[in-house]
This record gives C-alpha cells, structure tokens and sequence, in this order.
C-alpha cells in the first residue's frame, strides 16, 4: 500500500525558510520521480516541482524558481521541498506525489503571514 506523509509546515513570517519532507512507502521510491504540489484556499491544486529518479535533476514552477529547491534521499525514501524567501502567496497545504500511482498524503500547512 502506497504511503506519503509530509511534515516540516507551520506559520513562518514573509522572508522566511521552511524545509518540507515527505516520506514514502509501499513502492521502490528510488524508481520513480517525485513531485510536490501545493493548494492554496480557494484555488485548484497545482504543480510547485518535481525531481527525477537519480543525478537530482528538477523542474520548478515558474512561481517559486530561485526560492525553492527539491531534493531526495533515496536512502530513506525521502524527498525534501526547502522554501527561501517565503512569501505570503506561498500560503498553501502541500503535498507530494508520485505520479504511477493514486495516493495523496494528509499534506502539511505551510502559512506566511507576519
């Protein structure tokens, strides 16, 4: 059974750092990309980034490029989201996801707000 639990959300001011992890299980994570996603009240959920099975190659959203980077450990079936310069639009509940299969995790709350 596919398992994803994302934790490291909370309440940082605006400029503020936030590391994000996700833990998986129930599939060989070291096959297979990984992609965060964020929600934010109101609006449908979207793409924030994804990295590839090895070498760490990513691919950001336009929105967070040079705030936001992604990376994993394969080790223990981790992948990381670090969020710099957080800024108050940042305000969502994310999530990680790997793309072969359905499951969503619960998501952690990440709120920018001074």
């Amino acid at each position: 059974q596919v398992q994803l639990v994302e934790s490291g959300g909370g309440l940082v001011q605006p400029g503020g750092s936030l590391r994000l992890s996700c833990v998986a299980s129930g599939f060989t994570f070291s096959m297979y990309a990984m992609n965060w996603y964020r929600q934010a009240p109101g609006k449908e959920r979207e793409l924030v980034g994804r990295i590839e099975t090895t070498g760490g190659r990513t691919n950001l959203a336009d929105s967070v490029k040079g705030r936001f980077t992604i990376s994993r450990d394969n080790d223990k079936n981790t992948v990381y989201l670090q969020m710099n310069s957080l800024k108050p639009e940042d305000t969502a509940v994310y999530y990680c996801k790997c793309l072969a299969y359905g499951a969503w995790g619960p998501g952690t709350q990440v709120t920018v707000s001074s």
